[in-house]
């Protein structure tokens, strides 16, 4: 071997194994600006438009008045539900724009302004005036709401209502027993980059063009195509930049069909950005939660019954059911259990998916009744949860590919300094305290395909419709391809975020490097063996290979996959004020093998950073009596800054999961934020002695709860 050769072997070796920190390829092109978004695409004679929101909660359109809005310079048009194309048939009702007179909520669309400016486009907006036939409308989730049902199935597919034993009698034959209510409000997603997009009709080739602000570009294609009766060879959507989405961006949103709208009404490319304030009641939302849970346990912490019941809402355009009792029956051995879900359809915005839909919610309220029992029992929070781990999954009693979430509570307890249950300190006006929650998140694995080719310079060219939403995916699949095919990683180069590539999962659900990775992996390892049977130079195309998943992924597993990880938190609560701070947050994970620890930390504390978020300001309240979200902007619905960040470390346990792909890895978008409020709310139970039963812990229900007497124990649940 020459010199020149073993120097290349030995940064193969260097740069490409998995588990290497490498830092993100698109970087320089984010700080620098050089990375165009949806609605950075500078096209020719591009125009805007500008949606019109309802004013009512619910009623009918009577009339459209357009006058002033087209005497406007620069206007192209307004289009209303009496003149809009009609679109074709999809599964989601919440894309049925300007087809009908019906307002099922406010803040739905009711006209679209185009013009030649986006401020032309919003002055014509606010000149439309319609008139509207209003109806009651109800927006108030209760747990007696005469509404309520159970549906058959919540999201993700999941049955509503599962039952094992006899929970209630196991309930009351319980030594000790915890009976509580939690209560989570709605949230919203608010990624930095709002849904946008850009879309472009070229009529002469019968093509249109789209930059969408997605997480993932093939089912954009493959929705369009149906709304606007065109082949999916006549779209192709591109997302090669998105500036987060937090599982809004998910599925096509209104701004994408509404722009395409444009663009063959007005025959100009059409940007269509929309503005915060209209986010809140038109991309989802994660619904309201009212939970309640029954724990009974022997004298020693070994659970005998678990009952989590949980009562939700949906709009009237589409159901939707938050999974939040489905971790309840994945975490804890016990034999006699009931999780249940009752939804009731009312006047709002249609709720959707956010970062880890149902453990989220799910799991804030289990980990904080866990740690109400822990303090009946006068036992560890940690021991209570390593005493019920469950060596099966408890609903359907299959092996677990891996779960080490014992060796999480512990790694965690040593790192954090954990000391079991202690006095809380006190430094003059501030009380503090310390709490444990646990965490897990399941394995989803979506068909995906890939292609792979080996140019005559010595370069690699990979191929993916893979959508990188800031997670560094550009990145860990260039690992995933470098690594598979024995190569440096600066000869590996990657194309995604395109529809005309071959088809990649939507990046949600942590599925993304799980799904994308095994199909590059699979291309590349063919590209491989199709390289060692070539003789001679390359060709001047090349030599290529593909792979598509489809069949290896849709094959169901003998074995429950899950992540699994422990929170820790330390905070401090002030008795003057009632603000609560996180001083120290600790997670460590076991989510399969970290294929580049530095993006995969960013992911983790991502997580955890929303998840203090959601303990401590973020809060979407429903007006009754208009019917919206009073929190609209960033100035009302607070997400964390950084003054608000603590000292927060993640950690993993060195975990390779056989059962899943060939990379051994698991999704680790999402379970960053599952334990996390439960630990701070736990945290300031143990620091006040007092517990708060529903979030955010705000300054006024804090100082309410530390009032004297019995009745602020009553306020605080």
């Amino acid at each position: 071997m020459s010199p020149t050769t073993a120097t290349v072997a030995s940064t193969a070796t260097a740069t490409t194994a998995l588990g290497a920190s490498v830092p993100r390829r698109e970087g320089r092109e984010k700080v620098t600006g050089a990375a165009r978004y949806a609605a950075e695409q500078h096209l020719p004679l591009r125009a805007y438009a500008w949606p019109v929101p309802a004013t009512v909660a619910r009623g009918r359109i009577t009339a459209v008045d357009t006058t002033g809005a087209l005497a406007l310079p620069g206007v192209l048009g307004v289009l209303t539900p009496y003149d809009a194309p009609r679109l074709g048939p999809s599964d989601d009702p919440t894309l049925q724009l300007l087809q009908d007179t019906r307002v099922p909520h406010r803040g739905w669309y009711v006209a679209l302004a185009i013009a030649d400016t986006l401020e032309g486009a919003r002055a014509a907006a606010d000149a439309v005036r319609v008139t509207y036939e209003s109806e009651p409308h109800d927006v108030a989730l209760y747990e007696g709401h005469p509404g309520l049902y159970t549906p058959e199935q919540v999201n993700g597919g999941y049955p509503a209502h599962r039952e094992q034993g006899d929970p209630d009698a196991a309930f009351a034959d319980a030594p000790v027993r915890v009976d509580v209510r939690y209560a989570v409000p709605p949230l919203h997603n608010h990624a930095m980059e709002p849904h946008a997009a850009t879309a472009d009709w070229d009529a002469e080739r019968g093509h249109l063009t789209v930059y969408d602000s997605c997480q993932g570009t093939t089912v954009v294609r493959n929705v369009l195509a149906g709304l606007f009766r065109l082949s999916q060879d006549q779209i192709t959507v591109l997302a090669e930049h998105v500036g987060g989405g937090f599982g809004s961006k998910g599925t096509p949103r209104p701004h994408v069909v509404l722009a395409v709208m444009a663009t063959r009404y007005c025959g100009r490319p059409v940007t269509l950005s929309l503005p915060r304030q209209h986010m809140a009641a038109t991309v989802g939302h994660r619904a309201p939660t009212l939970h309640h849970i029954r724990l009974g346990a022997r004298p020693d912490g070994t659970l005998t019954a678990l009952v989590h019941e949980v009562t939700t809402h949906t709009s009237q355009v589409r159901e939707f059911v938050e999974q939040a009792a489905v971790p309840a029956r994945v975490m804890y051995a016990v034999q006699d259990s009931r999780t249940t879900h009752r939804v009731t359809a009312l006047d709002v915005p249609t709720p959707s998916w956010m970062r880890a839909p149902g453990e989220t919610p799910g799991m804030y309220a289990l980990e904080s009744a866990m740690d109400e029992l822990a303090d009946a029992l006068g036992m560890d929070p940690v021991e209570l949860r390593v005493r019920n781990d469950a060596p099966t999954e408890p609903d359907s009693g299959r092996p677990f590919s891996t779960r080490h979430l014992v060796e999480c509570l512990r790694d965690g307890a040593r790192r954090f300094g954990w000391t079991g249950r202690r006095p809380p300190l006190r430094e003059g006006p501030l009380l503090i305290g310390t709490g444990v929650a646990a965490a897990t998140y399941p394995v989803y694995i979506a068909p995906s395909g890939a292609r792979a080719h080996a140019r005559p310079d010595g370069s690699y060219l990979v191929e993916v419709n893979a959508t990188d939403i800031g997670t560094g995916a550009r990145t860990v699949l260039a690992q995933i391809a470098a690594d598979a095919l024995h190569v440096p990683l600066d000869a590996v180069s990657l194309a995604i975020g395109n529809s005309a590539l071959p088809p990649g999962a939507v990046a949600g659900g942590s599925t993304g490097t799980a799904s994308w990775g095994w199909a590059v992996h699979d291309a590349c390892t063919a590209l491989t063996e199709r390289l060692a049977r070539h003789q001679g130079p390359l060709p001047a195309a090349g030599l290529s290979a593909s792979a598509d998943t489809t069949q290896s992924a849709k094959q169901k597993s003998p074995y429950a996959r899950h992540a699994f990880g422990a929170h820790f938190a330390e905070v401090q609560a002030d008795t003057v004020t009632g603000e609560v701070r996180v001083r120290r947050l600790l997670g460590v994970y076991a989510a399969g093998r970290i294929l580049n620890p530095r993006t995969a930390r960013s992911q983790f504390i991502g997580g955890m950073v929303m998840g203090l978020g959601m303990a401590l300001t973020e809060h979407s309240g429903l007006d009754p009596a208009f019917g919206d979200f009073a929190e609209r902007d960033l100035a009302a619905y607070h997400v964390p800054a950084n003054a608000d960040v603590p000292a927060i470390e993640a950690h993993w346990i060195d975990e390779h999961d056989k059962h899943l792909n060939p990379m051994g890895s698991k999704g680790i978008g999402e379970i960053g934020i599952v334990g996390t409020a439960a630990a701070i709310g736990n945290a300031l139970c143990q620091a006040t002695g007092r517990r708060l039963r529903e979030l955010p812990l705000t300054p006024d229900r804090v100082l309410a709860a530390l009032e004297p007497g019995p009745e602020a124990a009553g306020r605080a649940g």
